[in-house]
């Protein structure tokens, strides 16, 4: 980020010691995070001041810079009876080894600050404003990537880890469904031992600590017909056939398909859908079964079934999409989420009969597996890995 504190200043420290000192005595916890990450040194390199003072030190790079900056805020933190966080970037040499890292890189970062001396948390693969789905949180481990084959000490300063949520497309009507219930499934990776994975299991008990959560008073669930009733008046349960099989798109996408500023209305499809499709996860798993048992081709009823259903989308659901101005958008989403299921049911049909599907066929449908790349709605389509797999094992690949 472009705007930095100056470290040259006294009163950059004075005012520090001030603000920290003010939130040390408001929360009882031995942590405080002092942030620290991103620091691109653009307005340190503009500034002659600066580089005056980095010639007076000795400094040769910013780095060095920002090192002597972390070190005055860990003595300043210190000096109100906390313990400093900092992310990945404060790990610069001279940093006392009671800061604690916090680690947005991955687990080799964190494995190297361990190697160090120095305790660390892992929030890499936790972040939940990514949209992942609950199985891919999941399946993080602060232990991951060689951190398990440290020697013993070195593990033992890795604390755990963190979800971290940002909410730059995150109003508070919808921060509940963005949070829950993905984090419980981050907590339950945290507490369990690492070779706990079994993502089904993990599954059926989520949505029993949802509905647990809900009993609460959390607003995660229940939002999300609210907001469709009000893009869709009276039909929108018709809508929601669309919404329960669309997801928001994945990591940063979001801020390539328009322009948003904190005026931005979250009154969108994209805002209302959840971050993951549970019937495009349990029709994903059908698939699987399916294609695993080329003899007796379990589920293939069922699998039909869904897609029909799907099929039909576009034409069910087009006079309400074009009639409503915030809905238009969704029309060509219909129309992908029908087309998919197409050429589904067909794959379906190669497989039943033991014919492999033609080439002329795979050459027409394969366009449908790739998404446009910064669709207006953005949403996706849930289900479209699992056709994927049933066209190409349609055509034998």
């Amino acid at each position: 980020m472009n705007p930095a504190l100056d470290p040259s200043k006294e009163e950059v420290y004075r005012f520090l010691d001030s603000l920290l000192g003010e939130m040390a005595a408001l929360f009882p916890d031995p942590y405080l995070h002092v942030g620290g990450d991103e620091v691109n040194g653009k307005q340190w390199d503009a500034s002659e001041r600066l580089a005056a003072f980095k010639k007076q030190k000795g400094f040769t790079s910013d780095h060095e810079l920002e090192g002597y900056f972390s070190q005055r805020v860990q003595k300043i933190v210190t000096g109100h009876g906390k313990k400093m966080i900092g992310w990945d970037e404060i790990l610069l040499p001279g940093l006392p080894k009671d800061s604690v890292i916090q680690s947005w890189r991955g687990q080799e970062s964190l494995g190297a600050a361990a190697r160090q001396g120095y305790q660390g948390i892992l929030s890499n693969g936790y972040y939940i404003d990514l949209m992942w789905p609950a199985e891919r949180h999941y399946l993080v481990d602060p232990w991951d990537k060689g951190v398990d084959q440290l020697p013993e000490a070195d593990r033992a300063r890795i604390l755990g880890g963190e979800a971290t949520m940002w909410s730059e497309f995150t109003p508070a009507e919808i921060v509940e469904s963005r949070i829950w219930p993905r984090t419980a499934a981050i907590a339950e990776r945290l507490w369990s031992p690492r070779e706990v994975r079994d993502v089904d299991d993990m599954y059926a008990r989520l949505d029993a600590t949802s509905r647990w959560l809900e009993w609460l008073g959390l607003d995660h669930r229940a939002v999300y017909p609210r907001m469709l009733e009000r893009l869709a008046g009276p039909r929108y349960p018709e809508l929601r056939l669309l919404a329960d099989v669309v997801t928001p798109l994945q990591d940063y996408q979001r801020g390539g398909t328009g322009h948003y500023t904190q005026q931005t209305p979250a009154n969108r499809l994209m805002d209302a859908a959840r971050p993951e499709s549970d019937a495009a996860r349990v029709f994903s798993r059908q698939v699987d079964a399916f294609l695993a048992d080329p003899a007796r081709r379990p589920g293939a009823e069922a699998i039909r079934a869904r897609l029909q259903e799907w099929q039909g989308l576009d034409v069910r659901l087009r006079a309400l999409l074009e009639r409503e101005q915030l809905l238009r958008e969704a029309v060509p989403l219909a129309g992908e989420a029908s087309a998919l299921a197409a050429a589904g049911l067909e794959a379906l049909g190669f497989l039943e009969q033991g014919v492999p599907a033609p080439e002329s066929w795979w050459t027409a449908r394969a366009p449908l597996l790739e998404r446009e790349k910064r669709p207006a709605t953005g949403l996706e389509v849930a289900y479209r890995p699992a056709i994927r797999r049933l066209m190409e094992a349609a055509k034998g690949k």
